[in-house]
Order: structure tokens, then C-alpha cells, then sequence
């Protein structure tokens, strides 16, 4: 079987492919994108079906580029971003090979570039971009066992109400998806318990401005990379025209707030004692994002109305200052679980000396040791916007840069 040969292979159809795609072109340097599925697959089949865009749509999309359809300040549904990657990639020719999956890299022997196994046959590459982003495996914790007789799933594969059975729903997480899905659950008149862990908590809007706006203005978008930093849950909604997640407000709604989950024994789901911290943590991150902002606006002399109501914390729900440690799941009708308990990097395929003793990416905003070979699209890659729709494109130009230096 012959070798395709290309100069600089992208393994990846989603934002940080097409972002990349678009900065080698740029530069005129040749390229191929193989995605193993669809373009923005992940949005396609990984994503419930009321979902929207966390930011409005001036500010979550790739650059000078609009989303068709959607009012700037709007939020786009998940196919309206499906169709946004697709028209992306005719827009700038991007050569996408979509159904290509790459099953092992390895270096060439020779240590000319390396040598990529796919779905279709052999690809050589003088340099290889992992884009594929960092929602890679979704991760289920073993706490329930499967003779329990409840549906579980991760919140990629939920995607309406009515796909669970009938009865009570046990969520876990509190970012965005959690969130999300018990606000969803609740407003389609199920009964919900919701797990809530340590999060942030921003404003959806706050003095007359998006909180994406805030974090731009006041630089957390470009807070550099910290190795110290994990992953940090946000809680914040674009669904039904975007509003700030308050779990107390939803506590009134009747959704049951819980701590975060810990072990399962005898029919019961045990839950930590921190729930109420963990609130007040959301608190905390949300009221020194308002504080900031006020300083901000003093500080640059802005036209904004001032907006003392945002600071208004709800009263503390039963289910906070009496809080359910034990919950048996048959006793309460809970028949399903979704577990939004966010992803894991998974880069088996990669057979290269370039992951430290945790499995995880060792770069350099994005450059590995091993020449030739780099990353894109990671969390905090090189600051906290690296991840995100629009921050991407700042980060591919750095590793196009790169690129084009060792040609």
C-alpha cells in the first residue's frame, strides 16, 4: 500500500483544527486535516439538544467570521454552531478528510517527522498538530454499580428529558452542563437532586455588559497558564435568552441541592457536608468579579448604569441549612443519573515520548520537545482563553509561526 506524504498533518476537525488550518494557509504552507468523524463532531453527537452557546455570539466564534442567523448579543443552539464549523471550513478551503481516524503516531525511524496509522491508510508528516481538543474521554466515577438498576450516563450522551426514564434525576456536577441539565430537567417538571461541587459562578450580565466582556476588559482571559491550576467549573448559562445560574433559585424551584458525591452502599448515595461552602465559593468568585468590575468602571470613568440589585444573594434553602448526607435512590424514585463529571485527555494514540508520568501534554504554549510535534486547543494551553472558541486563534498563530520557522 503506498505512503501518502504531507508536510504538516492536523489531527482534528473541530475549532482548534480549523483555527490551525486557517494560520498555515495564511503563511502558505501545505497541510491535511483528518477528523474521524464529522467536522465539529463533538457538537454534533456530544451535545444535548437544548443546549447553547455559553457566550453570546459576538464573542464565541472563530475571528471576522459571524455566526449566520444569531444576534450578536444572542446565543447560538448547538446545530447553529454545527453549521457555523461547517460554513468556517468552506470559507477559508480548509482541507478537512473527514472519516479518517489516526490510530497510532509514531516518529519515523529516520527522524525525518513521524509516521501516522489511520482508518485509510499510512501518513507521513514532517510535522503533526494534536487539535483534538480537550473534551476527549468522558469520565464516569465507579460509584454505582450497574445492578442497581438505574440508567446512568455522562452528560455527552444525555440529550432531552424524555430520553430518561420516568421518575426522579440525580445530576452530578455543577458547571455549566449540570447546571444546564437540571435547570432543563426541572423546567420539564422532573424531579431533580442536584450534586453541587466547588465552581465559579459569574454574572450573565452585569451593568449593562456580558461577563465575557468583563473577563476581556479586565484581562482573565489572558491569565497566563498556571501548572498549579486544574480545570475550573464554571457555572453559567446560555440557555433561554442566557441568565446567571443561581442554585439557590433553583433550590426554590424545587430542585434538591446535595454536596458532592461520595460513596454508594446499600441503596444509598452518600453526599460531603459542603454543600453550603461550596455555595458560598460560587459567592465569593461572583461578587469579586462584580467588585472588579465597579473598580473598572471608576477607574476608566465608563457610562455605566450602576446596578446594586446584582449583589442580592437569595436566601438559603432548607436543603442548604439542613443538608441530605444520605439519600437511598429507590426510597427517593430516582431512576436515572447523569453524570456531568467532565472529560479526560485521552492521546493513547500518540506513541510519542511527550507526556510527563501523569499522562498528561509537556509543552511549551503548545511546542513539545520532540521536534515537529505539538498541541492545540488544550485548557490553559498557554492562558485561560486557550480552550475556547475565540481564543483559539492566538494560539494557533503562535505554533504556525513555528512551524513555518523550521520549513
Amino acid at each position: 500500500m503506498s505512503v501518502e506524504k504531507v508536510e504538516t498533518l492536523i489531527v482534528g476537525g473541530g475549532q482548534a483544527g480549523l483555527a490551525m488550518s486557517e494560520q498555515l494557509s495564511k503563511r502558505g504552507l501545505s497541510h491535511l486535516v483528518v477528523e474521524r468523524h464529522r467536522i465539529a463532531e463533538r457538537w454534533r453527537s456530544e451535545r444535548w439538544d437544548g443546549l447553547h452557546a455559553n457566550g453570546p455570539a459576538w464573542h464565541d466564534r472563530l475571528p471576522a467570521f459571524p455566526i449566520a442567523g444569531v444576534d450578536p448579543d444572542g446565543f447560538a443552539t448547538r446545530n447553529q454552531m454545527v453549521e457555523y464549523f461547517v460554513a468556517y471550513a468552506e470559507r477559508i478551503t480548509a482541507p478537512v478528510r473527514s472519516g479518517v481516524a489516526v490510530t497510532a503516531l509514531h516518529k519515523k525511524a529516520d527522524a525525518t517527522g513521524f509516521r501516522a496509522e489511520t482508518s485509510a491508510g499510512t501518513i507521513e508528516a514532517t510535522n503533526v498538530v494534536a487539535a483534538t481538543g480537550p473534551f476527549q474521554r468522558a469520565m464516569i466515577p465507579a460509584v454505582v454499580p450497574a445492578q442497581a438498576g438505574i440508567v446512568q450516563m455522562h452528560s455527552n450522551a444525555y440529550r432531552n428529558p424524555g430520553q430518561l426514564p420516568e421518575g426522579a434525576v440525580l445530576v452530578v456536577g455543577a458547571g455549566s452542563s449540570g447546571a444546564q441539565i437540571a435547570d432543563e430537567l426541572s423546567r420539564a417538571g422532573r424531579r431533580v437532586y442536584l450534586s453541587v461541587g466547588r465552581h465559579e459562578r459569574p454574572p450573565r450580565h452585569y451593568r449593562g455588559r456580558d461577563f465575557c466582556w468583563w473577563l476581556g476588559v479586565l484581562g482573565l482571559w489572558d491569565a497566563p497558564r498556571d501548572p498549579s491550576v486544574k480545570h475550573v467549573t464554571i457555572a453559567v448559562s446560555g440557555a433561554y435568552g442566557g441568565h446567571t445560574i443561581d442554585f439557590r433559585r433553583l433550590a426554590a424551584r424545587g430542585v434538591m441541592l446535595l454536596g458532592r458525591a461520595g460513596a454508594f452502599g446499600d441503596g444509598e448515595m452518600r453526599f460531603s457536608p459542603d454543600l453550603a461552602s461550596n455555595l458560598a465559593h460560587g459567592d465569593a468568585s461572583y461578587l469579586s468579579l462584580l467588585d472588579a468590575a465597579d473598580a473598572y468602571v471608576a477607574r476608566e470613568g465608563l457610562d455605566l448604569p450602576e446596578e446594586p440589585v446584582a449583589r442580592t444573594l437569595e436566601p438559603e434553602p432548607p436543603c442548604v441549612t439542613d443538608p441530605m448526607l444520605r439519600l437511598n435512590l429507590h426510597d427517593a424514585g430516582i431512576t436515572a443519573i447523569v453524570w456531568a463529571t467532565g472529560f479526560a485527555l485521552d492521546f493513547g494514540w500518540l506513541k510519542v515520548d511527550a507526556f510527563d508520568e501523569r499522562g498528561a501534554p509537556v509543552h511549551r504554549r503548545g511546542v513539545t520537545d520532540v521536534p515537529g510535534l505539538y498541541f492545540l486547543g488544550l485548557s490553559w494551553l498557554s492562558r485561560r482563553a486557550s480552550s475556547f472558541i475565540f481564543g483559539v486563534e492566538q494560539d494557533a498563530t503562535h505554533l504556525a509561526e513555528h512551524i513555518a520557522a523550521r520549513a
